[in-house]
């Protein structure tokens, strides 16, 4: 059986996507990275206790995101192999977000 393909989303369809409500940014880094500065909206399901079924389940296309994006995809994996639809995850990851200058929050409020 294959997997079906994973999207790779830009910072252009992850902040459309945050703006307008239609994804659910999931960032599958450890709390400490988390916590040191995530993408504003982000929710943290770290990748080392990943379980798909902790998703977003409102309706919202699932989004994973983490430092560079190999975790991400990992995740997306996973999810995809345990039944949950995770089509998507943010290519560039922390690294990109930061790199354009858009905004961080920090702490674990999320």
């Amino acid at each position: 059986m294959s997997m079906p393909q994973i999207e790779d989303l830009t910072i252009d369809d992850v902040k459309a996507g945050l703006a307008d409500g239609s994804i659910a940014l999931v960032d599958v880094r450890e709390p400490h990275e988390f916590e040191a500065g995530h993408i504003p909206g982000a929710v943290l399901l770290p990748l080392s206790v990943f379980d798909p079924a902790l998703l977003p389940s409102d309706g919202r296309r699932i989004v994973l995101s983490c430092r560079s994006g190999k975790r991400s995809l990992d995740a997306a994996f996973f999810s995809q192999a345990a039944g949950i639809a995770v089509d998507a995850h943010y290519a560039g990851g922390m690294l990109d977000w930061v790199a354009h200058g858009e905004p961080v929050e920090t702490g674990l409020a999320d």
